[in-house]
């Protein structure tokens, strides 16, 4: 809070006590009237902050670019870039300059939280997007192999982190409890869907593995919720002694079914409504609206019978594409719109992803021991499930070999599992962890995502690429 005295501040600041908390303060026989502002930015600071983040991502992809460094930048996707943009305008770099109160960088992590609401949006549309590859042609072609190869890997690299961490705790008990422990190795299975959408879509990939791995990207969501679902009702009967069957099985099977059904019946509205229109620009808002609607409503809670009933955000908003698109002729052509639309909000997405990254967790070695543990093990389970889950399914050599790696990165899912996680005895060990996680992985996963599909050969080398000057690929020698 900031406080000021109303005696001296000018009429137009003195405004701002209709909005704020005024009280009085007895000062040398005088009685002096205080008012006390919150520290949330204003309008105007919002704005230049947002401008200048886009303007900072943007222009970090162009550097990056610029140094064409072939060992480095070659691999560097633009996500890594946006991400590298936000740390530096975080509360540890520039942040730190004071100036975020002219709208320059953000001076603390409570300043990033704010925008909050902007990186849900932008969540909606990633899995919106991500509904497109639900198509029943692909459904046909790889429905049963994306299924089978989502479950495995999320449970082997569950099993895979539970063991190491376990192991860890019996070796060192006092660096992690057994409840903590079970918790990690479920939220090991969550994978973030925005970095690997964005790569996708920067350099154009096609293939089975593309496309296998996009399914397998928002399986993992549901498969996810129902593993650190189950793993935390047990950590939580570990540390009171009793198991509760209603948190543990009844309300994430209710949330998953919510999702989709909400999600189908806004699919099918959307398709309803969209045939009053014929003009591109008005099919679109209407597609915007409803992704913003869809992505409203997944935000609320309630209860039914006293069991708690929520919504997955990335369930509802991938059932809405996958309804739509299987039953709007005009779908494809919409889709393609929509995501150039909706590119700003995506790159502000990750600056802030970015600016999020809390580096003050490094200075905490039992964080570091642990969080290295965490990141072997998961990546062994994610690459391993893959390649024996993959195999068991016939699918071709290069989805055996690189669909594992493509999986690595993981964000805002993790988190929300890690929050909810808090209030185990140590709870605050799952959240750094998890924090640890995510700086590597979203700095890393882009980059080794890009990697792989281009050995898989599903990314086209490209030369320099020019909205004025037709593209044209790299020459091989």
């Amino acid at each position: 809070m900031r406080f000021f005295c109303l005696r001296c501040v000018s009429p137009f600041h003195s405004s701002l006590s209709h909005a704020a908390a005024v009280f009085f303060i007895r000062r040398n026989g005088h009685r002096l009237r205080f008012c006390a502002v919150p520290t949330q930015p204003n309008m105007e600071q919002m704005l230049i902050c947002l401008s200048l983040a886009l303007i900072a991502g943007l222009l970090m992809s162009r550097a990056a670019k610029a140094f064409n460094l072939p060992a480095v930048t070659s691999y560097l996707p633009a996500v890594t870039s946006y991400l590298l943009a936000g740390l530096l305008l975080g509360p540890f770099f520039l942040g730190r300059l004071g100036l975020s109160g002219l709208g320059f960088g953000f001076g603390s992590l409570a300043q990033v939280e704010g925008y909050s609401i902007l990186t849900q949006v932008a969540l909606g549309f990633i899995a919106f997007v991500i509904g497109n590859e639900f198509r029943l042609s692909a459904l046909k072609r790889m429905g049963r192999q994306a299924v089978a190869v989502g479950i495995a890997q999320a449970v082997i690299t569950t099993a895979l982190v539970d063991a190491a961490l376990i192991l860890l705790h019996f070796l060192h008990p006092g660096v992690i409890s057994l409840a903590s422990a079970i918790t990690l190795g479920s939220i090991a299975a969550a994978t973030a869907p925005a970095a690997t959408l964005m790569v996708v879509k920067q350099y154009k990939a096609s293939g089975p593995l593309t496309h296998l791995l996009l399914m397998v990207v928002a399986i993992d969501d549901a498969v996810g919720l129902v593993l650190f679902s189950a793993s935390y009702g047990v950590a939580n009967a570990l540390e009171q002694g009793r198991i509760d069957p209603l948190s543990v099985i009844v309300e994430p099977l209710l949330e998953i079914l919510l999702s989709l059904a909400l999600g189908a019946a806004a699919g099918y509205l959307l398709n309803l409504l969209e045939v009053y229109f014929h003009s591109r620009s008005k099919r679109m808002s209407l597609s915007v609206a409803f992704v913003l609607l869809t992505v409203g409503i997944s935000m609320t809670e309630f209860e039914l019978g006293g069991t708690r009933c929520g919504f997955s955000l990335l369930l509802v908003c991938m059932m809405t594409g996958t309804v739509f698109c299987n039953i709007c002729p005009t779908s494809e052509e919409l889709m393609d719109r929509l995501d150039r639309w909706v590119s700003p909000i995506n790159i502000l997405f990750f600056v802030l992803s970015g600016a999020e990254l809390d580096l003050t967790i490094l200075a905490d070695p039992f964080v570091l021991l642990i969080g290295v543990v965490y990141i072997v093990a998961r990546s062994a389970g994610k690459i391993a499930g893959s390649y024996a889950s993959s195999r068991a399914a016939r699918c071709s050599d290069n989805i055996q070999k690189y669909l594992g790696i493509t999986l690595l990165p993981q964000a805002g899912v993790a988190l929300g599992m890690a929050a909810t996680a808090a209030q185990l005895s140590d709870g605050h060990m799952v959240r750094n962890v998890v924090l640890f996680s995510v700086l590597v992985y979203e700095l890393a996963g882009p980059t080794l995502t890009k990697i792989a599909l281009t050995a898989a050969g599903e990314i086209r080398p490209e030369g320099r690429t020019s909205a004025r000057v037709e593209n044209k690929p790299e020459e091989v020698a």
